[in-house]
């Protein structure tokens, strides 16, 4: 979204983006399977981020999916060939400019295209990539048109009209609100804190015995999720600390700066924690599922500290 926005005619930072969608947050959703194993969160899903940029930006977003494939192709070459930049969501599996060791069945990953190649390929920007990048016609297809959960069904996202420069003393402390309410508020006991204590006790009850396969197996989708998939939960914390320094900036208020340096400690738990994980998986630590769980009750306390202390400075 940040590069789609500059590309119209706003510089926004990609933490700021993410801070004033609201987007940071947790959850763990044992009803949502990938690969087998429950989903964990650390953020909000792409489409929340981008809808939650439309009203401070007085932005409006079209958004398209299709029933046949054939369709979704002719919609993006037509959109492309008008010079549109296209937001399009994906399967990691399909894109083969991605490491074998990255690509998985998750149909969640964003992408921007912006042209085509001499040779039909689509000229792609990618946040897990380093520089632009090409695909294949025929694999972008398939990662448009995925099956399984969260099938993408070719979804298409691009701006009506341009966006505009927000009144950023009204907007910034808005968005923090809304933040705090969903790491601190929500009724469902899986979101926020209390998903982060939820996820805590699941992880307390695993096996280390005839099932310790099994535990590790639902430990590593949980650093999976943390470490692989983006920027990951440790690095969605800095990203939202980037954004309390910029808001402390441009909002003249030093004591977003201070939390921002507390969100730095925590995002620095979440990789301790990681790390920790990785070691026990690796057999480089014995299985201990309870000092997992101490750890990411540790980390609770802190979130929950850390947005109620947010909240105030709002």
């Amino acid at each position: 979204m940040s590069t789609m926005l500059r590309h119209h005619g706003l510089a926004i930072s990609e933490p700021m983006a993410f801070g004033l969608s609201s987007a940071i947050s947790f959850a763990y959703l044992p009803i949502v399977r990938i690969n087998g194993l429950p989903l964990v969160a650390y953020r909000m899903p792409p489409k929340w981020i981008i809808k939650g940029l439309q009203k401070p930006l007085a932005l409006k977003m079209r958004f398209e999916t299709f029933r046949r494939p054939e369709d979704g192709v002719r919609r993006l070459d037509q959109l492309l060939a008008d010079g549109q930049v296209v937001g399009l969501q994906t399967s990691v599996y399909w894109l083969p400019y991605l490491p074998e060791d990255l690509r998985f069945h998750f149909n969640a990953h964003n992408i921007l295209a912006f042209g085509k190649a001499d040779d039909g390929s689509y000229r792609i920007s990618d946040p897990v990539a380093e520089m632009t990048v090409t695909c294949p016609p025929d694999a972008l297809q398939r990662a448009r048109f995925a099956k399984g959960v969260l099938a993408p069904k070719g979804l298409i996202y691009y701006p009506l009209g341009r966006p505009q420069e927000p009144a950023w003393e009204k907007v910034v402390p808005k968005a923090i609100v809304k933040t705090a309410r969903i790491m601190l508020d929500s009724p469902l006991p899986i979101i926020g804190v209390r998903g982060i204590r939820r996820l805590a006790a699941a992880i307390e009850r695993l096996e280390t015995g005839t099932d310790a396969q099994h535990s590790k197996l639902f430990i590593g989708q949980v650093v999976r999720m943390q470490e692989e998939i983006g920027t990951g939960g440790g690095g969605f914390r800095f990203i939202y600390a980037s954004f309390l320094q910029e808001a402390a900036d441009r909002l003249a208020r030093p004591v977003l700066n201070e939390l921002a340096d507390t969100l730095i400690d925590i995002g620095d738990e979440w990789r301790e924690f990681a790390l920790a994980t990785a070691r026990m998986i690796r057999d480089r630590d014995p299985l201990d599922p309870p000092r997992l769980a101490d750890k990411l009750r540790t980390i609770a306390h802190r979130e929950q500290t850390f947005f109620r202390d947010l909240r105030r400075a709002a």
